[in-house]
């Protein structure tokens, strides 16, 4: 039996995506509620100290999707790049200023320069948070490609009403991830203030969810494509994120937080499948769609790199599951903090 590679690259970036988005989007969540829940220099450095030996390793997710994408399915990666460019170098950007602070804010006690690089902290979070949300609204709702592969639009043509809500819903997400995180990782004032910072997070996030799905069934196929409207991973979702309201409420966060991780995964999965066997849609004609046939590299190419995938990504799993589990315990003003 023949095995379809381009199908099974596919799923594997999928998965990556998941993962990037599941670890961080707790990441994002956090820097954005940097300066609102940290009042003073220590909490603020608790706060940070949370995520300090996991931001950067949450990175590589993406990293490892974008190098994916480019070997697995290069005339994807060239048409999003390319048409994406703008948003992308913002997101750069906003990246890179926020690894610059991580490591900087600790250099000089002088408050000025700790609340600059907290600034940067803040914002190298938030754009990302929502900028990703934009681009993937884009893909499911199909951005101007012709029929050789190209981009035709311009900067403007990816904002609109629709992927402005679904950067809004990105961002509460990752808002809402990354509260209940703070509850799991800090103890004292930081936790009641992450836990009210929660419930207060839920209902915007809950209504944004639902426009933004409401909106999806007269602006993308995407639902259709699932073949069962809304689809299992759609209400897995949405049911995921009512339940994570209820934990919030009960102060059961552990739970909180594994409904808020299944809600982000159930999402990320219901936009591929949706997409399957498309990676982007053109809105000028179904006909140049991108494909993971017509968008991907050669056979030989899929097969090579499957056997590194099977060789490495097991290796990368153990060694950042031992990071979590090194990392595991509360930061609390008795922790000795780094950042």
């Amino acid at each position: 039996m023949d095995i379809d590679l381009n199908t099974i690259w596919f799923t594997l970036i999928a998965v990556l995506f998941t993962g990037f988005f599941l670890l961080e989007g707790f990441d994002y969540g956090v820097g954005i509620l940097l300066p609102f829940l940290g009042k003073n220099d220590t909490e603020r450095r608790m706060m940070i100290n949370t995520i300090g030996p996991f931001w950067d390793g949450n990175e590589v997710w993406m990293i490892t999707a974008g190098g994916a994408m480019f070997a697995a399915f290069p005339n994807w990666y060239a048409t999003m790049f390319s048409g994406f460019y703008l948003a992308l170098v913002l997101m750069l950007l906003a990246l890179i200023m926020r690894g610059v602070a991580f490591e900087f804010r600790s250099k000089d006690k002088y408050p000025q320069w700790r609340r600059f690089w907290d600034g940067a902290i803040f914002l190298g979070s938030a754009v990302p948070a929502l900028l990703w949300g934009v681009a993937i609204a884009n893909i499911v709702k199909g951005v101007p490609i012709n029929g050789r592969m190209t981009y035709t639009g311009n900067f403007f043509d990816l904002l609109n009403v629709y992927t402005l809500l679904g950067g809004l819903v990105t961002f509460f997400i990752f808002l809402l991830h990354g509260s209940i995180f703070l509850n799991l990782k800090t103890d004292g004032v930081i936790r009641e203030r992450a836990h009210q910072a929660a419930k207060r997070i839920w209902l915007p996030t809950t209504a944004a969810v639902v426009s933004f799905v409401g909106l999806s069934y007269s602006q993308t196929d995407i639902f259709e494509q699932l073949g069962v409207n809304p689809g299992l991973t759609a209400l897995g979702a949405g049911v995921a994120l009512i339940a994570a309201g209820g934990f919030i409420f009960k102060r059961q966060h552990g739970w909180a937080f594994l409904m808020t991780a299944l809600t982000i995964m159930f999402t990320v999965v219901t936009v591929f499948r949706g997409l399957y066997p498309r990676v982007m849609v053109s809105s000028l004609n179904s006909k140049f769609s991108l494909t993971i046939y017509n968008a991907s590299s050669s056979d030989y190419t899929l097969k090579i790199m499957t056997v590194i995938a099977l060789t490495f990504v097991p290796i990368v799993l153990l060694y950042q599951g031992w990071t979590y589990w090194v990392f595991r315990k509360r930061i609390t003003t008795e922790t000795h903090l780094e950042y």
